[in-house]
């Protein structure tokens, strides 16, 4: 029983900012890697950025310099902060993460996601 939930999308003109937060609940015990992911209509899920257990972080080209991902490990929650938008940016954003539950097993769940539109 383990549930990430993504929060904080919304309609942002080109240029400007927006934070998102995915918070995970249930019975985790640990969180090996957390990544955000987006599909726009027509196409394909991508993946925009990840952040291991050990802080390593990556990118997609299309994002590099302008969003950053980071996480709090205490409230199993993960943040993108999306700088400089696009309107090639707009999808639906989805958080992933993958990792062990209390009593036995692992776990790989998604958020059902939120919606980002960038637009003047």
């Amino acid at each position: 029983q383990v549930q990430f939930v993504e929060s904080g999308g919304g309609l942002v003109q080109p240029g400007g900012s927006l934070r998102l937060s995915c918070a995970g609940s249930g019975s985790i015990l640990s969180i090996s890697a957390m990544g955000w992911y987006r599909q726009a209509p027509g196409k394909q899920r991508e993946l925009v950025a990840r952040i291991t257990s050990g802080g390593s972080t990556n990118y997609a080209d299309s994002v590099k310099g302008r969003f950053t991902i980071s996480r709090d490990n205490a409230k199993n929650t993960m943040y993108l902060q999306m700088n400089s938008l696009k309107p090639e940016d707009t999808a639906v954003y989805y958080c992933n993460a993958f990792g062990r539950v209390v009593g036995a097993g692992g776990f790989n769940a998604w958020g059902q996601g939120t919606q980002v539109t960038v637009s003047s």
